[in-house]
């Protein structure tokens, strides 16, 4: 067996995957940068290679393009610590093996290159072509962000689904990005050059719908003084995205029925038989199997959309992707309104990971824009958040209240009692409160930041103590996303 090549220019990232393909009996070879595996490549060739995306000398994207060119049966491996589609995407149109997200569980890479490997020399690789107009590096603004499973999921979805031409039915709350995943979906295929329409369902009066469909002829009814087409028509060579999909009337179910099974269709007050080629994307936050149930959708106009289907996450199922998704509207917001980008405040990052978010990644791009708007200073701390944030749900009586909790951060557990904060001060406060007045009396610098800290790693140590080391379980149990945790340990210091 030939070694495994790992390419990475964060050196602990070597290490980890070198000391853990060692104990494995795997051999390896480490570089820092792309160009030494290219020169090397005219030498010897490796069983597999597992590659950064973004690193200073280059990118592990045009390092797999020219290794698929070249040698396409040598199976790569692509990981990143960008969570984007766009990354996704580029690897699975790049021919990569699979694409993992930093930070990773390493057991699961180990057997991810095994896997790899295994496959390799059973020479059951197959050669994918790499896409020649891919985007290979952050040009382009991301689509969807997110290190979430649910994401990564929904990410290598769109890598493999892009080249075909099957109707996909998109599900999932309001405000999850149902469009962004169609859209993603349309650029990356082989129809991207052509049109993609979005046909909005819910926005459109039921009287309006055939006509904007469907198109219709000059003096097909009174407002009617010249031809139109419609969105199938407009759509031809590429892909019609049914935007909430479940609002479509009954009696017109029917119609578009025919039109996905054989592309022909008239205008409205037309005689000729019209056709188009078109691929189908639908979405719908509704219960379409409860509609086809209580009989207000049709079943085979049902199976027909439901050829694949993708089911995005809330948001409050993928918090740990909150941090990203936050600087990333914030840096939004910035650029819009040219202005330089604020900052959050550890404790306001927090108190937003912990928020329900009924409106899902809409609602936290409102809420960054607003807070870039109206918040005057570079950091945005917790009593800069909306005042409507400040209302505890009925379940929290007895829970002292402060300024800086939402009215969905606390779930109710019905089960296990609530404990009670005393509106006296506890001796924890107490010292505090001491220790802070003798700190500030002697004039010590960064009073609010230290014991900030110290307060952060008791709670977490004490959490990985009850959890034993699980840090997954001690970030439920603190209310904190995963993200967060980790973010925490290195920076406090915490074995």
């Amino acid at each position: 067996m030939r070694a495994v090549w790992i390419v990475d220019d964060d050196q602990s990232i070597r290490w980890v995957l070198e000391k853990s393909l060692a104990r494995e009996g795997i051999p390896y070879k480490s570089f820092s940068n792309p160009d030494d595996v290219l020169d090397l490549l005219e030498k010897e060739k490796p069983q597999i290679i597992i590659s950064d995306i973004r690193m200073p000398k280059g990118s592990g994207i045009t390092l797999l393009q020219q290794i698929k060119q070249d040698f396409p049966k040598i199976p790569v491996i692509i990981m990143t610590a960008f969570s984007d589609m766009e990354s996704a995407v580029s690897a699975f149109q790049g021919g990569a093996f699979e694409y993992i997200t930093k930070p990773f569980d390493i057991a699961d890479v180990i057997a991810l290159i095994t896997r790899a490997i295994n496959e390799s020399l059973s020479s059951e690789v197959v050669r994918t072509q790499f896409a020649p107009n891919m985007v290979a590096s952050g040009t382009m603004p991301p689509e969807l962000i997110g290190q979430a499973p649910s994401m990564q999921e929904i990410f290598r979805a769109v890598g493999r689904l892009a080249q075909s031409n099957a109707s996909i039915l998109i599900t999932g709350e309001s405000g999850t990005g149902k469009e962004l995943v169609a859209r993603a979906l349309h650029r990356h295929g082989d129809r991207s050059a052509a049109p993609f329409i979005e046909f909005n369902l819910a926005k459109i009066s039921k009287d309006l719908i055939e006509a904007e469909l469907f198109g219709y002829e000059r003096g097909a009814f009174a407002n009617a003084p010249t031809m139109k087409r419609g969105c199938f028509e407009l759509a031809d060579g590429g892909t019609l995205f049914l935007d909430e999909v479940g609002d479509l009337p009954l009696e017109l179910q029917g119609t578009l029925l025919r039109l996905i099974e054989d592309g022909k269709f008239y205008r409205i007050g037309g005689q000729q038989e019209l056709k188009c080629n078109v691929r189908f994307i639908a979405s719908s936050f509704k219960n379409l199997e409860a509609l086809v149930a209580s009989g207000q959708f049709r079943e085979d106009l049902f199976h027909r959309l439901n050829v694949i289907r993708l089911r995005l996450p809330a948001l409050r199922d993928r918090k740990e992707d909150i941090p990203i998704l936050t600087q990333h509207f914030l840096m939004m917001s910035a650029r819009e309104l040219n202005v330089k980008p604020k900052i959050l405040n550890p404790l306001t990052l927090d108190i937003l990971s912990m928020m329900q978010f009924p409106g899902n990644v809409r609602e936290l791009q409102n809420i960054c824009h607003r807070l870039t708007v109206m918040v005057s200073s570079q950091e945005i701390m917790p009593k800069d958040l909306p005042k409507d944030f400040n209302q505890l749900p009925p379940s929290t009586v007895g829970v002292q209240k402060t300024e800086y909790v939402h009215s969905e951060m606390i779930s109710p557990v019905p089960s296990a009692p609530i404990p009670v904060i005393n509106q006296q001060n506890t001796p924890w406060e107490t010292g505090l409160k001491s220790v802070a007045k003798k700190m500030l009396e002697a004039n010590n610098e960064g009073v609010y930041q230290e014991l900030l800290n110290k307060f952060e790693k008791s709670l977490i140590e004490t959490a990985l103590e009850v959890t034993r080391g699980r840090k997954v379980e001690a970030a439920e149990r603190l209310g904190i996303g995963r993200n967060t945790i980790t973010r925490k340990l290195q920076e406090l210091n915490i074995d």
